[in-house]
């Protein structure tokens, strides 16, 4: 059985998904990548089919039709994965973002007992490079409400790079996930927080993609800030319907 699978949601990711891929599978630990792309009009899954001729055992792809949220990919994703028998499925962003090498950090940290692994762009100060200081603003004053609004004691509650132990992906309900875009990243955290699942946040430094276009909207900072307040309330006045 695998223990260890990436999946890496995708949209118009040409000018790095061929490098992505390749670097995952050059780490000295072994890690499959799911891709889960949503009909990138520019021939991303063309250049995922080539490399999965090369990599038949370690590349795979699920296509959707269309641009149908962050959220719902990786929970297709995470289906997937269990399904296949997987014991460690992480998240990664296509862009370079997220270096590879600390997919390793997530899995030390996994392998050591957490239920999930958070890799935390300010849990040892602000540790991102290449953003403007509004974004930087956004990003940390979005975790501190947050943490305000949902009492989880983590420093990067929007955090995208995370590893879960698929026992955690069993026991939430991904029906029931109402969060399509990155909001979907705090509602994963909150409700493996309130299953009393172990998170513990790995320190990493998150670099802004050099290649490709941001898919940040302010569609999504919306969702985030009026989605976390309805979360919360529905977790304390009906917590058993929240967590079915």
């Amino acid at each position: 059985m695998r223990e260890n699978i990436v999946i890496i949601p995708t949209y118009n990711e040409k000018d790095n998904i061929d490098s992505i891929i390749r670097c995952v599978l050059e780490l000295s630990v072994e890690f499959d990548i799911l891709i889960v792309d949503d009909g990138s009009p520019d021939g991303t899954a063309d250049i995922v089919k080539k490399l999965m001729g090369e990599y038949p055992d370690n590349v795979f792809i699920l296509e959707r039709s269309g641009k149908l949220g962050l959220g719902t990919a990786y929970i297709a994703g995470f289906k997937w994965c269990l399904k296949n028998g997987y014991t460690y499925i992480y998240e990664m962003d296509a862009d370079f973002s997220h270096n590879p090498l600390d997919l390793i950090n997530l899995h030390n940290a996994c392998i050591k007992g957490a239920d999930v692994a958070v890799g935390s762009r300010y849990k040892t100060g602000i540790n991102v490079v290449n953003w403007p200081m509004s974004r930087i603003l956004l990003s940390f004053g979005a975790s501190k409400y947050v943490r305000f609004i949902t009492g989880m004691k983590l420093t990067d509650t929007t955090a995208g790079f995370v590893c879960y132990n698929k026992k955690v992906l069993e026991t939430i309900n991904l029906d029931n996930i109402k969060m399509i875009g990155y909001a979907f990243q705090i509602e994963m955290k909150f409700k493996a927080w309130l299953h009393k699942f172990k998170i513990e946040e790995v320190t990493i430094v998150f670099t802004d993609r050099q290649k490709g276009v941001s898919k940040m909207s302010g569609g999504i900072v919306g969702e985030a800030i009026f989605g976390v307040i309805k979360m919360k309330l529905q977790s304390v006045f009906n917590r058993k319907k929240y967590l079915s």
